[in-house]
């Protein structure tokens, strides 16, 4: 039986291994600016360190930011250069064939925070990872993509869209006869690009001045 507090909550879906890579991006630069710090002082330490700087702030934006959001209302895909919003009235198919991809009349979109597995991935698929999927899941001759597979990152959150698509189109929430008039909202993430250049060139500008 479907929870009504469920259909309202959002959930967040980030790759297994994002917060592996953030966190050690994280660990290298602190202890790359601790080490510089102790070596040459506060302020020269903390600028010859700017290109660690960098690098932590290219971790974050490549590995933590991309996720998917699940809501009552669409699927949002947050991609490091463009935020995607799908309203479930315009999702006709979830595809896992090379990453998570959700289909549209007027375009299919791709989210970076859930690749399809690779040969390795794929072998370390077991019955439990194809038990309990969505109906939608399953293709002709009732067979799945290796992307859908629950242990891998395009399976787990495909299993996440569908469950919530079939979850609220089972309640009656979705209006199928809106499909074709459903838009999708695709907004550029220029604030992340600037803040991106903008610690590119100081970098290169003010990091040699004190060297």
């Amino acid at each position: 039986m479907t929870n009504p507090q469920n259909m309202v909550s959002a959930d967040v879906f980030r790759p297994r291994t994002s917060i592996w890579f953030t966190g050690l991006a994280l660990v290298l630069v602190v202890i790359g600016l601790i080490s510089s710090i102790v070596r040459y002082g506060a302020v020269t330490g903390v600028a010859g360190s700017w290109p660690l700087i960098v690098c932590a702030f290219l971790a974050w934006w490549l590995f933590w930011y991309p996720r998917i959001e699940v809501s009552s209302t669409a699927v949002t895909i947050h991609n490091p250069l463009q935020v995607i919003d799908v309203p479930w009235e315009a999702l006709i198919d979830v595809d896992t064939r090379y990453a998570l991809k959700l289909v549209t009349p007027t375009g299919r979109y791709t989210a970076w925070a859930a690749p399809a597995p690779g040969i390795f991935g794929t072998h370390r698929g077991r019955t439990e990872h194809v038990q309990g999927l969505p109906a939608s899941t399953y293709g002709p001759a009732q067979s799945i993509r290796p992307g859908d597979l629950k242990n891998t990152d395009s399976g787990a959150a495909a299993y996440l869209v569908r469950s919530r698509w079939e979850a609220m189109a089972n309640a009656g929430t979705i209006d199928i006869d809106a499909t074709e008039q459903a838009k999708v909202s695709k907004k550029s993430n220029l604030l992340l690009t600037v803040v991106f250049v903008v610690l590119i060139v100081a970098g290169l500008t003010v990091a040699p001045l004190f060297y």
